[in-house]
């Protein structure tokens, strides 16, 4: 593997980045959970009776964590793509495919209808932009793949050195749900 230690597992609620962690543990990984990470940190606020999420204070879960380890980590979570890591793994998923499993998943209307515009939008591309963020990345849509083809596509991904183009050039040619 290359010297990639830490890597983010982002995306929209859905895409599959849960399922991906446990193919990955499988394979030797340590998971943190995002979430766990702010609780352990202070940096969870608290939780809102509408929808049930906890906001966390990720400027202040950035500045607050360090990774330390030695050992391929990854990091579950939809704003993991915002913390000090060597490679970002962002999980895409086709919206109408999205919006079926965030309807299984019990979700109300409004939030199943927030995150698929999401989905849609790109908005993890806007936020990697927004903050200028470096990181290699890789995108991979998880439409119609397994948790287990996907951990071999971050596999081969890790093993290659993490080849990644620049972040200007890796938007332009990012997963379009637009066109």
């Amino acid at each position: 593997m290359s010297e990639i230690r830490a890597i983010a597992v982002s995306g929209t609620p859905g895409v599959g980045k849960t399922d991906l962690c446990a193919v990955l543990v499988r394979s030797g990984f340590t998971v943190l959970s995002l979430r766990d990470l702010a609780e352990s940190l202070d940096c969870l606020g608290v939780e809102d009776p509408d929808d049930g999420a906890s906001p966390i204070d990720i400027h202040a879960l950035t500045d607050a964590w360090e990774f330390n380890g030695d050992e391929a980590t990854a990091i579950d979570g939809h704003l993991s793509h915002l913390m000090d890591v060597d490679g970002i793994v962002l999980l895409r998923c086709a919206p109408s495919t999205l919006q079926q499993r965030l309807t299984e998943r019990g979700y109300d209307e409004g939030k199943i209808r927030s995150n698929v515009e999401w989905e849609m939008t790109s908005g993890h591309w806007s936020e990697l932009v927004e903050f200028e963020v470096e990181t290699p990345i890789l995108e991979v849509d998880t439409t119609s793949q397994s948790a287990e083809d996907v951990a071999a596509i971050v596999k081969a991904w890790l093993d290659a050195g993490c080849k990644s183009a620049p972040l200007e050039e890796a938007v332009r040619e990012s997963i379009d749900w637009l066109s």
